[in-house]
């Protein structure tokens, strides 16, 4: 593990990218594109051309231990993919990016400087009828080697400090208000399940999806630190996202990380784990109990 490298505060626009940007950079050698998206064949049908398909159930986490991919692993990824470290990493996906900020998570996590989301996600791309090609690109191996971070990731452990008061970091739930409350356990048709409903106590409401537009980009920065300003969110105190198993919570992770500069981890474990865990503390205002009140 190493400490972060101190660096100042990055602009929107050397984090999130345009598609008009992309499209002007498709062909640098110092840009590498990945598509990590979440319906099987989306890629394969067609994709930014250039762009490398990462597949997140596979090649960001571990398929036999609930983890992500082991460093020594993701850095052969890496550079199969053509990527140095200093390449700018651009991802994108489809939902909104839930799992393109995943992956951009897990490059953080490993030492990645310069990793971008594109702006408005896959949506927004095929919306504007830009070029889309079905030939996987190969590159000649990249260098990048893996520095890990361990500032960017929680675990139960550290989660029930913060529940206990030994720890003053702010827990923000990123899940729809009918899961906070507990009225639901998980989204329909979501098969990753807790057997309570509910929250993590003290942890704040904010919706992931409410740091985005309409059309799927993200709202402005001046719009971003009073949507979590107003949640009690404001970067004076470190913060840690989490959601059912992490995908959504990875979204808010990159909005208040990357974009607004505050010190943020995620807590990847989320719902599943910790409303699975035995002995430990939930709030549930629904008081659902297996859908029985």
């Amino acid at each position: 593990m190493v400490a972060p490298s101190p660096r100042e505060p990055r602009k929107f626009e050397d984090v999130v990218v345009s598609t008009e940007w992309l499209a002007q950079n498709l062909d640098s050698p110092k840009v590498r594109v990945i598509e990590v998206s979440v319906a099987p064949g989306v890629y394969e049908r067609g994709h930014i051309p250039g762009a490398v398909n990462f597949v997140w159930t596979t090649d960001f986490v571990d398929t036999v231990s609930r983890n992500i991919i082991a460093p020594e692993r993701f850095q052969e990824l890496a550079r199969a993919a053509g990527i140095d470290n200093d390449t700018t990493i651009v991802l994108y996906g489809d939902n909104n990016n839930w799992f393109a900020a995943w992956g951009a998570w897990v490059f953080r996590q490993y030492g990645a400087e310069d990793v971008r989301l594109l702006d408005g996600s896959r949506s927004k791309w095929e919306a504007e009828n830009r070029e889309l090609s079905t030939r996987a690109p190969t590159y000649p191996p990249g260098d990048f080697t893996v520095r890990q971070r361990s500032d960017l990731r929680v675990f139960l452990p550290d989660v029930l400090n913060v529940v206990r008061g030994e720890d003053n970091r702010v827990l923000v739930d990123i899940r729809s208000p009918d899961e906070f409350s507990g009225k639901i356990f998980a989204p329909e048709g979501f098969q990753e399940l807790a057997v309570r409903a509910g929250h993590i106590p003290g942890a704040v409401n904010v919706p992931w999806k409410q740091a985005l537009r309409d059309d799927g980009t993200f709202k402005s920065v001046e719009e971003l630190r009073k949507l979590y300003a107003d949640a009690g969110v404001d970067g004076s105190k470190p913060v840690i996202t989490y959601c059912r198993i992490g995908e959504r919570a990875s979204h808010t992770w990159f909005v208040l990380s990357e974009i607004l500069g505050y010190q943020a981890a995620l807590y990847d474990g989320s719902w599943t784990e910790y409303g699975n865990s035995v002995g430990v503390p939930i709030a549930n205002p629904a008081g659902t109990i297996w859908g029985v009140k």
